[in-house]
């Protein structure tokens, strides 16, 4: 998916909503269970539920390849049900020396079709540069994340002051383009926005942490947006669990609407 094409997803469903489908077989309601594939019956459902009210969807890998083959498959047939016009994230957060790098880039750009994957950048541009080779297609690199033991590092000052997520920053963003190369940055680090948008002002940002683990759209939007918006909003437990029984997508599909109210709201006083 392209910029443009990402951004006009954005403005005609009045939506910077990503959804995560960290889906746990521990977590899903018990009558699903009784099908032959559980895992993809409760995504497809979420998805029916919610497509209108999101531009993308963000698979987390960790629960699917946890189920071995069975877990692959699921992902692959989810994968396929999404609508060509969601953008689509494998939360895969790779990120290996250029030659296994290839071969990742290759598993979910080639053999999946993600628009995107996460990778961490701890290795360098020879790690990175790999995914950036794929035409349409979007590297999305960890910078400050929501996590309590991110800032074991992230936040570790050189002898300027200058913390290490800005040094990545700085580093990576002449890797590729605000046309094929994103940045995570948590919801719970909103304070740093501001100070991130100085530094890379035109490329999206993925922004997970709000709602269960406590971020604040309002924050996130008020530093974090561009002219574009410029901003991929993840909510994963705060939707997929709201419920445990039969009206899983029903109330699934309520907890998205209010998010995504919210969001029309906030690109209106943008003028997007």
């Amino acid at each position: 998916m392209t910029k443009e094409e990402l951004i006009h997803q954005i403005r005609i469903k009045r939506s910077f909503l990503c959804i995560g489908l960290d889906t746990d077989i521990n977590k899903i309601p018990s009558h699903l269970l009784e099908l032959d594939d559980p895992v993809f019956e409760f995504n497809k459902q979420i998805i029916d539920a919610t497509k209108d009210l999101c531009v993308a969807y963000k698979p987390n890998i960790a629960f699917y390849e946890s189920m071995g083959v069975s877990g692959w498959n699921s992902l692959q047939k989810t994968l396929d049900y999404i609508s060509k016009d969601i953008f689509t994230i494998a939360d895969a957060k790779r990120g290996d020396i250029g030659n296994t790098s290839n071969m990742y880039a290759r598993t979910f750009f080639e053999n999946m079709n993600f628009d995107s994957v996460t990778i961490a950048p701890y290795m360098g541009e020879d790690s990175i540069s790999p995914f950036l080779k794929f035409k349409d297609k979007w590297a999305i690199i960890l910078a400050l994340t929501s996590n309590k033991g991110g800032l074991d590092f992230q936040k570790i000052e050189d002898k300027n002051g200058k913390p290490l997520f800005e040094q990545v920053l700085v580093t990576s963003k002449s890797w590729g383009t605000d046309r094929n190369m994103m940045y995570v940055v948590g919801a719970t680090r909103s304070e740093q926005l501001s100070k991130i948008r100085k530094i890379i002002p035109n490329h999206f940002l993925l922004v997970p942490g709000v709602g269960v683990q406590g971020g604040s759209l309002q924050h996130v939007s008020k530093y974090g947006m561009n002219d574009d918006c410029g901003l991929l909003v993840n909510s994963s437990r705060g939707i997929i669990y709201r419920s445990s029984d039969i009206d899983f997508a029903e109330k699934a599909r309520e907890s998205a609407e209010k998010l995504q109210h919210q969001m029309d709201i906030l690109l209106s006083e943008k003028g997007i």
